[in-house]
């Protein structure tokens, strides 16, 4: 029995801090997991410019609403669902996920929540395990799963690496050459024949 383990972001939906960044013209907010592999250095950082600029949930949620899965992820994620189990493990968090699992058609999703002050700051958040990935992977493996993964950045590689079968999909030049042994993919068709060929 297969599960495919996907990623949400810059997979089957555009960055949220870059889209916001953009929004909001705060530069430096496009730093993602793909150029800092570090998340807690990362999400300190995110933190404390939000801070600088008062800017909270409220902002981001809003840019949110206007995000769509990227083209063509919709149908993938459809034709995938149908063909096995599917759950997306993302280092999000459930107040940016929740309108776009509702674009995505609603699929199981494992992600972490912030910590949300009464005025509607930012202050922290919590991750719903240690090495998220990694950790949800083996946890399935435990119950008798062999698990499919998929990712574009440095925090996928432990799901990836560690399950039967193991995708890099629209990553980084960086992150491919440094992972030469992983299969990496630009089209959602490719990608697909590439887990369904895994699970025979």
């Amino acid at each position: 029995m297969y599960i495919t383990c996907l990623d949400l972001e810059g997979v089957l939906v555009p960055e949220i801090w870059i889209e916001f960044a953009e929004a909001a013209g705060i530069p430096e907010l496009k730093k993602t997991t793909r150029d800092e592999p570090d998340y807690d250095k990362l999400m300190k950082y995110r933190i404390d410019i939000l801070n600088e600029h008062g800017l909270g949930l409220k902002e981001i949620q809003a840019t949110i609403e206007k995000i769509n899965p990227l083209p063509g992820a919709k149908e993938f994620l459809d034709k995938l669902r149908a063909n096995g189990q599917v759950i997306i493990l993302s280092d999000t968090f459930s107040q940016f996920a929740m309108p776009l699992m509702k674009k995505l058609g609603y699929p199981a999703i494992f992600c972490n929540e912030l910590e949300v002050s009464a005025d509607g700051k930012i202050t922290g958040y919590r991750m719903r395990c240690d090495k998220s990935k990694l950790t949800t992977v083996k946890a399935l493996q435990s119950c008798g799963f062999e698990t499919i993964a998929s990712g574009d950045s440095y925090n996928d590689l432990g799901m990836i690496e560690n399950s039967k079968a193991g995708f890099l999909f629209r990553s980084t030049d960086e992150i491919k050459k440094a992972y030469p042994d992983i299969p990496a993919f630009e089209e959602y068709e490719d990608l697909y024949r590439a887990i369904t060929d895994a699970q025979k």
